[in-house]
């Protein structure tokens, strides 16, 4: 055996479960200006400290990490197996440039956000809830006691099986390094991140502009005529049919177009996508986050002042 896989550090299965169970407080100092950054950091001490034993490596080490990072809190975990691996390559010498290490967190954590919340949020949680719901609302103690119980057998089970996914994973691709796997898989990630951003952006980022363009009053006939509809279910049938399923009648005689519609009309969401590549323009040139978010509410609030959002 060399010298070299004598001195090689390995994490431990141990140090591994240290960095998992640090991983469940991933959004204990959730900031407006790097997410889950201070989180992120904090469950990888325990791997990083046996990574690094030299004080200035540690530091470094730290540092890098402290980039912005932001997902699913669950499925932070397989991102953080990668992350272990690499890291571990990079302490026993291997070439992981910190750009590739944060490439592979921003490439990942964007598609796996999307996934968190349909799976826990909207289907696991809410199935466990009704059932520790249904047997409370019948006097049965067993109820919160078997949510709260297996709820966190399967988040506890997801992060620590999920983690070692991504570890082993990690550990394949950079055994292939010198064949330029990891460069692919980091320019495919950033990619693939870069395309679930584009399209958040038309769902998170919403702006709507006042200012009305023009009102014209319809013609009769061309609105609904609230004076000669029915009262009741009858009504509300009428209205129905004449306004959507039907005729297609106007709700209201004057037709209103706003500065918004026109915009819709032109491209969907264009005023929420120039603001965000205002902003990436903006980070590129070294501005601070939180002075962008303070921008964006100062402008936002003055613009709604002046009717113009």
């Amino acid at each position: 055996m060399s010298e070299t896989a004598k001195n090689k550090i390995i994490l431990s299965k141990k140090d591994r479960w240290n960095v998992c169970w640090r991983s469940t407080f991933l959004q204990g100092s959730w900031n407006y200006e790097r997410m889950q950054n201070g989180g992120w950091v904090y469950s990888l001490i325990p791997a990083l400290k046996k990574l690094y034993p030299n004080k200035e490596d540690l530091s470094a080490a730290l540092k890098r990490h402290l980039e912005f990072f932001n997902t699913h809190p669950y499925l932070a975990a397989p991102v953080i197996g990668v992350t272990l691996a690499l890291e571990e390559e990079k302490a026993n010498g291997a070439k992981v440039e910190n750009a590739a290490l944060q490439g592979v967190k921003v490439g990942m954590m964007g598609p796996l956000a999307g996934v968190g919340d349909p799976v826990f949020w909207f289907t696991v949680r809410p199935i466990l809830g009704a059932i520790g719901a249904s047997l409370a609302c019948a006097g049965n103690i067993l109820g919160p006691i078997l949510f709260f119980v297996v709820w966190n057998a399967i988040r506890i089970g997801f992060l620590w099986n999920t983690q070692e996914m991504g570890y082993k994973a990690g550990t394949k691709i950079t055994e292939d390094a010198s064949g330029g796997l990891l460069q692919k898989i980091t320019r495919g990630a950033s990619m693939m991140g870069m395309f679930v951003l584009g399209a958040l952006i038309e769902r998170w980022v919403n702006i709507s502009f006042k200012p009305i363009v023009s009102s014209v009053k319809l013609a009769k006939g061309a609105y609904i005529d609230w004076n000669h509809i029915s009262s009741g279910a009858k009504g509300i049938h009428q209205v129905l049919t004449q306004w959507n399923m039907g005729k297609g009648l106007s709700l209201e005689p004057i037709k209103v177009t706003t500065l918004q519609g026109n915009l819709d009309s032109l491209i969907p969401g264009l005023a929420g996508l120039l603001l965000t590549f205002l902003c990436m323009w903006l980070l590129k040139k070294k501005v601070s986050p939180i002075a962008i978010i303070l921008g964006i509410f100062v402008v936002g609030v003055l613009g709604h002042v002046v009717g113009l959002l």
